[in-house]
């Protein structure tokens, strides 16, 4: 019977290189251990505009953000991840090439007033939906924006969740949207510019239709909008809201429903606003931005409702 031997110093090298592994295996656990897990979306940590609007708590939609053109408020969104907001595509129209004027503010109530534990980031890349045609009305109006360093998540920083395939938003659904924007049409939101934040039902795309119906067989609510208000006007979206969230809960968890877009005038009798719908555009997002929280229903929850 013939035993073969290894040479003594491939033996050694062997033994050198598998401490080497090991050390770096261990290094790496240590190192997965210090990062920690992103917070859990659409929960807000909170601490003890809108037409028609009112003033909003500290903290309490944590994942808005203004997105300031030149240091001056523009347009709103909401922070996805660490590193990803999602807005409304038409807030960068004719600037995808001067990303330097803008830059993003996260952890503010009160625009005259930010705070220390604000934080401001520049934006270091611009990706609107592929099919967008940077018409006023046009579908597919949404945007994700990469910042240019990942930002540090707060009581005040927050990401919101996106809804899963288990969500539906039936028409009277109550849901919110929050902004800076004018409190009226050409009435900007007097200092100290704190969010505003509205209850809106949920309107039916058949309603909606009817309502927006451009004639000649045209339609200009498309698949992928929402529309959420009320008929009678007096409270809306108005302008700087553009690109802020709709919101609703389900099971307790905020949810990001759709994205401010367009409408008629502000607060007009009969035209409600008109959003983008998230739902329409997951996989999308999905494919572009890691570790975005998708939640819907519990399996406990039974029916499909949107509260």
């Amino acid at each position: 019977m013939v035993v073969s031997r290894c040479p003594r110093a491939l033996v050694g090298g062997s033994l050198r290189i598998l401490a080497t592994l090991l050390l770096l295996a261990w290094a790496a656990t240590l190192d997965a251990a210090k990062m920690p897990a992103p917070p859990a979306c659409g929960k807000p940590q909170q601490l003890n505009r809108i037409v028609g609007g009112e003033d909003s708590a500290d903290a309490e939609w944590p994942w808005v953000v203004s997105i300031q053109k030149n240091r001056t408020h523009h347009c709103a969104g909401s922070l996805l991840t660490n590193r990803w907001v999602v807005t409304a595509a038409h807030c960068f129209k004719g600037h995808l090439n001067k990303l330097s004027q803008f830059s993003v503010l996260l952890g503010i109530w009160q625009l005259g007033n930010p705070g220390l534990r604000s934080q401001k980031v520049g934006i270091a890349r611009v990706q609107p939906h592929p099919v967008y045609s940077w018409k006023e009305g046009a579908r597919a109006d949404i945007a994700l924006v990469l910042l240019e360093h990942p930002i540090q998540f707060s009581e005040r920083i927050l990401p919101i969740c996106l809804p899963d395939s288990s969500v539906h938003f039936p028409p009277n659904s109550d849901c919110w949207i929050a902004g800076w924007g004018s409190i009226y049409d050409g009435v900007p939101l007097p200092h100290p510019q704190a969010l505003q934040k509205l209850k809106v039902p949920i309107i039916s795309s058949e309603v909606c239709s009817h309502l927006y119906w451009q004639g000649a067989g045209q339609g200009a609510i498309t698949e992928d909008m929402l529309c959420a208000g009320y008929l009678e006007g007096e409270r809306d979206a108005c302008l700087g809201d553009s690109g802020g969230p709709l919101m609703c809960q389900v099971d307790g968890t905020w949810l990001l429903a759709g994205i401010i877009s367009w409408g008629e005038g502000c607060a007009e009798r009969n035209r409600p606003g008109v959003y983008i719908s998230l739902t329409a555009h997951r996989s999308w997002i999905q494919r572009i931005v890691q570790g975005v929280q998708l939640r819907g229903h519990s399996q406990e929850s039974g029916a499909r409702r949107a509260l």
